[in-house]
């Protein structure tokens, strides 16, 4: 992609209405533009890092055995009557009516609509155990929203809905998601550290929050340092073993995590002083197991074994990529702009020309992008005539990971310019070893 011909409307200054990195970042990276309150259009930078994380989402929950389906975003109220939740869900709900009068509201979350899809489809206990999930856009009228997406009204959900005969089933669909979040946030960069948290307004009695420590958090954590050298379960991890899954989940949950609403202050004060931290967290994934609190009140019910019709276990499984986004920058930048895991960057390569118009960069920066585009690298190439300091400044700024610099005068004795995004490292290399370092970086994580 030629940076010429692409849409990056870049700001040189901080926006003064965000209060937050990410959100100052998002904005004058070009990756998003306020349309209203809490409302955000996503440009073509920030869309193709959503679509990246959604990418990776949707890879985890196809192999955790969850099958992905699109539900609408605008919904009858009478489900909602059903479930007992219309009245009392509060005034973050949007409630409409179409042009024939009926209640209609936009969702901001939707086991109702699962639950009314299950129960129309499924009549025994055969085709189960079930799990659901789509990636849609959502609303909820958050009375101040504030920093950006990380706090918005609209926003994207991943969210997904299981449903199991009994508690020992339902159990084991709860571990599946467990162990696949595990595996989703290590592959976007990130250790997210399950905490055992409160289940709101969604109901039930067991719930984990996922949360990444980072100082601009919204949330206060407490849990032992040790979980920070967890290694995920890797790709391998059997989700039909149930034993093997209870063991992944109960070694991420013996030791002490807790958000504030959930600290034991006692058990925490008895941990070694070493091996406590007490920090700030954002949350980016919600998991709850809550039976029959649904199926019960909706009449999603199956036949059983014995004949007998019986209200299914449920659970939901939420992850919000628009808010990890702005999650992963919080966790990751500098003074200079934000910096991006490798496998969600929105390219993978920056290739600067220095010198737009001569023939020499001009040739060298095309054999560049040619060869990594041939190898599946996303490049970017800056063909902009704005001065060097700008061009590096905006490569920085977006985070790319692995920087090409052309230059007549590098080009002059074979050399182009190699530099790391996170570790700051330069080095001067002849093109075969620029384009043979970048597709070594990326082999290694690969592995």
């Amino acid at each position: 992609m030629r940076l010429s011909r692409y849409f990056l409307p870049l700001l040189r200054e901080n926006p003064k209405e965000a209060e937050i990195v990410s959100h100052r970042l998002m904005l004058r990276a070009g990756m998003i533009r306020q349309e209203a309150a809490g409302i955000y259009a996503w440009l073509p930078l920030g869309l193709r890092v959503l679509s990246k994380i959604n990418a990776i989402i949707r890879e985890e929950q196809n192999r955790a055995g969850a099958l992905e389906i699109m539900m609408p975003t605008i919904q009858s109220a009478d489900l909602w009557r059903e479930s007992g939740r219309y009245d009392g869900y509060g005034k973050e709900m949007l409630r409409l009516k179409d042009r024939h009068e009926r209640d209609m509201l936009y969702g901001p979350t939707n086991e109702e609509m699962v639950t009314e899809i299950f129960r129309g489809s499924v009549r025994s206990y055969k085709d189960l155990p079930l799990n659901l999930y789509h990636i849609q856009w959502k609303f909820r009228d958050e009375v101040r929203p504030r920093f950006g997406v990380m706090r918005s009204r609209e926003f994207l959900m991943k969210d997904a809905y299981s449903f199991d005969l009994d508690a020992v089933g339902a159990r084991h669909s709860y571990n599946r998601m467990f162990t696949a979040y595990l595996r989703t946030f290590a592959r976007l960069g990130v250790t997210a550290i399950p905490m055992l948290a409160d289940t709101g307004p969604i109901g039930g009695d067991l719930s984990h929050e996922f949360l990444i420590l980072a100082s601009t958090g919204e949330s206060e954590v407490f849990c032992h340092k040790d979980y920070l050298s967890f290694a995920p379960p890797p790709a391998s991890v059997d989700f039909d073993d149930e034993a093997g899954l209870q063991a992944v989940v109960d070694h991420w949950t013996t030791l002490y995590a807790a958000t504030s609403e959930k600290h034991d202050a006692a058990a925490f004060d008895a941990l070694p002083t070493e091996a406590k931290i007490s920090a700030r967290g954002i949350e980016v994934g919600h998991i709850f197991y809550f039976g029959t609190k649904y199926s019960q009140a909706m009449r999603a019910v199956v036949s059983g074994p014995d004949g007998r019709e019986v209200p299914v276990h449920m659970g939901s499984y939420g992850i919000g990529p628009s808010r990890l986004v702005a999650a992963l920058i919080e966790a990751g930048h500098d003074e200079n702009g934000i910096i991006w895991p490798d496998a969600v960057a929105p390219f993978d390569v920056g290739i600067a020309n220095l010198k737009v118009g001569d023939a020499a960069t001009d040739a060298a920066c095309g054999e560049i992008d040619a060869r990594l585009t041939a190898l599946g690298f996303d490049t970017l190439v800056d063909d902009r005539d704005e001065r060097p300091g700008s061009k590096f400044a905006a490569m920085d700024l977006i985070g790319l990971p692995n920087q090409i610099i052309v230059g007549p005068k590098g080009l002059a004795e074979g050399k182009v310019e190699l530099k790391n995004r996170k570790s700051g490292a330069r080095d001067l290399v002849s093109i075969d070893e620029a384009v043979g370092r970048v597709k070594a970086v990326k082999d290694r994580a690969a592995q």
